[in-house]
């Protein structure tokens, strides 16, 4: 009985370090992992025991009750080990089913706050974000140097539109025309949010869309078009 208690337990342990991928001692171990193991090999242990001392039963339905109890317990280490592999697979699958222009947050480095945006069925990548707080529909032009506002969006984030002054120059499709500079407080996609912005709100009718352009694009760590896909790394 001793014999098979201990090579039940050998067994777990060399396939703890096979799935984590990790063979250092049970020592080095995060916390969560070594309860992890402690506490499934005792239970397999205990049930071992039950079965081989008091279970009356053959020894061929023991071993088969063993090995049901073994493959539960290689799947919940498996689960556990790929964990994040598991995650990232979760992300992928809600980003496919998540709206064009949601920014969806997904797996990043360390300390890096990471979004993922579906291209709209219009070819263009747009942004449901916020201006100061309120929620705002941008479309993403890196070729625009600022973010760019129509009056009506600017005055609804708390704009005081009535004493702009019109000066910049702008190129649209449409030909030149002329935006008054201002200072957003904060500019939100999804979970990433930046303060006080560089601006321009575009004079009344002479905008389509609000652009997100450059002056937010570049306060961020890296942004890439991958596919369908933006992806944006604050």
């Amino acid at each position: 009985m001793l014999g098979w208690l201990a090579l039940m337990l050998t067994l777990l342990l060399a396939l703890f370090y096979f799935l984590t991928g990790d063979g250092s001692s049970v020592s080095h171990l995060s916390s969560t992992e070594r309860w992890l193991f402690i506490g499934s090999a005792a239970l397999v242990g205990l049930y071992a025991i039950v079965l081989m001392v008091g279970g009356g039963g053959r020894l061929s339905d023991n071993a088969k009750h063993l090995g049901i109890w073994a493959g539960l317990l290689f799947l919940l280490i498996a689960g556990y080990s790929y964990r994040a592999e598991f995650a990232n697979l979760g992300n992928r699958v809600v980003s496919e089913l998540t709206p064009a222009g949601q920014a969806m947050r997904v797996a990043g480095e360390q300390g890096e706050v990471t979004v993922r945006i579906r291209k709209h069925p219009s070819g263009h990548f747009v942004a449901r974000g916020a201006i100061n707080g309120t929620r705002t529909r941008m479309m993403i032009d890196t070729g625009a140097s600022t973010v760019v506002l129509r009056t009506a969006d600017a005055e609804r984030a708390g704009i005081d539109v009535s004493n702009l002054a019109y000066t910049t120059p702008v190129n649209t499709a449409n030909g030149v025309t002329y935006a008054a500079p201002v200072r957003l407080r904060s500019v939100a996609v999804g979970d990433i949010i930046l303060h006080d912005i560089e601006a321009l709100v575009s004079k009344p009718g002479k905008l389509n869309e609000n652009l997100l352009g450059m002056s937010f694009l570049r306060r961020l760590r890296s942004y890439e078009f991958s596919g369908d896909f933006l992806i944006l790394r604050g």
